[in-house]
């Protein structure tokens, strides 16, 4: 049940790594399509802005379950190079708990900002005035599913099963232990 629920989680987002790649490309083919229209052609730009921004943003939340899932974040790592494997694996879930409490902190506060735009009907203050709950969505996604990747990680630690399935045999520090001491 744990590794379905391991490998369901890094699907999914593995998925929305996908998606947020799609709005990265959207976003930068607005953005020469903007300064082709802007000065090239001499014309007004209404919506590009507001887009580009809305994408990039959404392509930020809903891509860190996959930089998680990955390890991909940036770290400092000098203190638990120095420590047992154990003691790492314990490093590694305090700070995993600490993570899935801050999203789900954020899950909560990203819902309400989401649900007040929507039920208030709030526009942007832009001439293309898009409504805001469509940007404000990628919030309580994103973190939502990074809560569900964060425990994701957190069994994986407790049962000791891999978290990524695909790159199972790499540890970030394999090339550190084949070096000669």
């Amino acid at each position: 049940m744990v590794k379905a629920y391991i490998w369901t989680i890094s699907q999914i987002s593995r998925l929305f790594a996908f998606i947020a790649t799609a709005l990265l490309i959207a976003s930068m083919l607005v953005v020469c399509q903007m300064i082709l229209l802007r000065y090239a052609f001499n014309l007004p730009t209404i919506w590009q802005t507001d887009f580009v921004v809305f994408a990039a943003t959404a392509a930020m939340f809903l891509g860190a379950p996959y930089v998680l899932l990955k390890g991909g974040h940036v770290g400092v790592d000098v203190v638990e190079l120095m420590v047992s494997a154990p003691t790492r694996r314990g490093l590694k879930l305090i700070g995993s708990l600490l993570g899935l409490l801050f999203c789900v902190i954020m899950l909560l506060a990203g819902w309400f900002q989401f649900h007040d735009a929507w039920a208030g009907n709030w526009k942007h203050s832009s001439v293309w005035a898009p409504p805001l709950w469509v940007p404000l969505l990628s919030l309580p996604i994103g973190f939502g599913l990074l809560s569900l990747q964060y425990t994701a990680q957190i069994l994986s630690l407790l049962t000791h099963q891999p978290q990524d399935t695909s790159n199972a045999s790499e540890d970030p520090h394999s090339a550190l232990k084949e070096m000669p001491q």
